[in-house]
């Protein structure tokens, strides 16, 4: 599984993308003309930083060029594709093959619809065009105050994990105006907002709930 798109890099000649590891990690490849051997790193889940592997030449592939990858591929969804065929002439045209992946393609491979998660990606981009986890948790926080269903979660005392995933389900299917999003493919969102960052989408959306939770017990 890699990202949906192929992006060009500034800080050498060569393109990126991001993929699925066997481990279960993320991780960027970047590929450029002048090399037959491709630049692998992973993504360290404690400090969002590259982790180059072992034979990946750091002359070719230098660490800025992972770190702009990084960031360039964060917050796109997966989708099934086969693998990318390096062409010395023009990295150029690396790159083309990007625009014949159409949306309606990607959405249909995709686990969960493209066009549904950059709504929901989008809604909670700051002014910088960065995904921002407190303009999110601020959201959720607000509709978990406002809604009945969720007090009366509260108030029954159930686990933290069922309210989260309430409110993450009956938000996401507001801000994609796709009320056919099932439970997996909700979970799938959170897990794709998750790789953006390693402190966690909802740190202050659980430590909220912690403390009604809480004061409910009393």
């Amino acid at each position: 599984m890699i990202r949906t798109n192929i992006v060009k890099l500034t800080t050498i000649p060569a393109v990126a993308y991001r993929q699925k590891l066997p481990s279960g990690g993320s991780g960027v490849t970047i590929l450029r003309a002048d090399a037959s051997q491709p630049g692998i790193a992973s993504i360290s889940k404690t400090s969002g930083e590259p982790v180059p592997a072992a034979n990946t030449p750091a002359d070719k592939y230098p660490k800025e060029a992972f770190v702009e990858a990084i960031a360039l591929t964060a917050g796109m969804p997966y989708h099934k594709q086969g693998a990318v065929r390096m062409v010395k002439e023009l990295v150029e045209e690396i790159a083309e093959t990007a625009a014949d992946i159409t949306p309606e393609a990607a959405a249909q491979e995709a686990a969960v619809p493209q066009e549904d998660y950059e709504k929901i990606a989008a809604y909670y981009t700051d002014k910088n065009g960065k995904l921002s986890y407190g303009l999110l948790n601020k959201d959720f926080i607000k509709f978990a105050a406002s809604s009945s269903v969720v007090r009366r979660m509260i108030a029954n005392r159930q686990p933290i994990e069922e309210i989260r995933a309430y409110i993450a389900g009956a938000k996401f299917r507001s801000l994609s105006g796709n009320n056919k999003l099932d439970d997996a493919q909700v979970a799938r969102i959170v897990e794709l907002l998750d790789e953006v960052s390693p402190k966690g989408v909802f740190k202050e959306l659980n430590d909220k709930l912690r403390g009604e939770l809480a004061k409910a017990k009393k």
